[in-house]
């Protein structure tokens, strides 16, 4: 096991609003303010969704410019944005997130349901995305909700469009997809191609446990106001800060440092 482990903020998703927490960050100014106190408290990823000025999710390169450069002035930390943007923003809009030319960007694999809506990532269309982020050099992290998202990704790999070391983002507890519980945690890692990166992000109520689970195997962990909205039961985040420092709290209580911006860039072979 790695002792030094790379944390990444979550910072504002595209499903919740300031109606449902009013301190989530939606604004480029806020976003900006959240990835200085998620990297002061620890996380070197800010994975960013891109909004724009009524918050509302967008694949406008404009805005994701303006929002890659006011992080970019706030703090050092790596930028990856997210190319699921939201679930009403069609395909074709979503994969030209990648033109602002992140050093990482999420890649999902699959389309599937979500929630109380539908998340669309037809398989040519995922195929020009992941040509696009090689032809970039742009880092993609492979998102899998569910077990034939990874045989996904590795027919992906075998065609030549992803580049080893494979990165894969284990996402737990999003309705449509697996459940967080521990055997379906350890099942995937146990299936992941020999040398892959990976971490662990819980939805909702199992955002502690299972990053908790995922760090205590080795594993990188992820966090923050798009994965959970409440810091415990009953008590509402006042920030992405404290739900980082939460879980920086918890890696080093298993004796595993996390990761500086350098390190970081050196253990997902940036």
């Amino acid at each position: 096991m790695n002792n030094t482990v790379v944390l990444t903020a979550a910072l504002t998703g595209p499903i919740a609003t300031k109606a449902d927490n009013p301190n989530l960050p939606t604004s480029p100014q806020e976003i900006a303010a959240a990835a200085t106190e998620s990297y002061a408290a620890g996380a070197s990823v800010m994975h960013v969704h891109v909004r724009d000025d009524q918050g509302l999710p967008t694949a406008d390169l404009g805005f994701a410019r303006s929002i890659v450069g006011a992080i970019e002035d706030a703090c050092p930390a790596i930028i990856q944005l997210s190319t699921g943007v939201g679930l009403s923003v069609p395909f074709e809009e979503r994969m030209q997130i990648v033109e602002a030319k992140p050093r990482m960007a999420t890649l999902n694999v699959c389309s599937m349901s979500f929630g109380a809506g539908e998340f669309r990532n037809p398989p040519e269309g995922v195929r020009r995305l992941a040509a696009r982020m090689l032809e970039l050099g742009i880092k993609p992290e492979i998102e899998i909700y569910d077990s034939g998202h990874l045989d996904a990704a590795i027919a992906l790999f075998n065609e030549g469009l992803l580049e080893a070391p494979l990165q894969f983002s284990i996402v737990l507890g999003v309705a449509g997809g697996m459940a967080a519980t521990p055997l379906n945690l350890a099942q995937l890692v146990d299936r992941l191609p020999e040398g892959s990166i990976w971490q662990v992000i819980g939805i909702g109520r199992g955002n502690l446990p299972m990053t908790a689970i995922g760090l205590a195997m080795g594993g990188n962990a992820r966090t923050g106001m798009e994965d959970t909205l409440m810091l415990r039961r009953g008590v509402p985040a006042t920030n992405n800060g404290e739900l980082v420092q939460r879980l920086a709290d918890i890696a080093r209580s298993l004796e595993r440092t996390p990761a500086t911006v350098e390190q970081a860039n050196e253990l997902l072979g940036l």
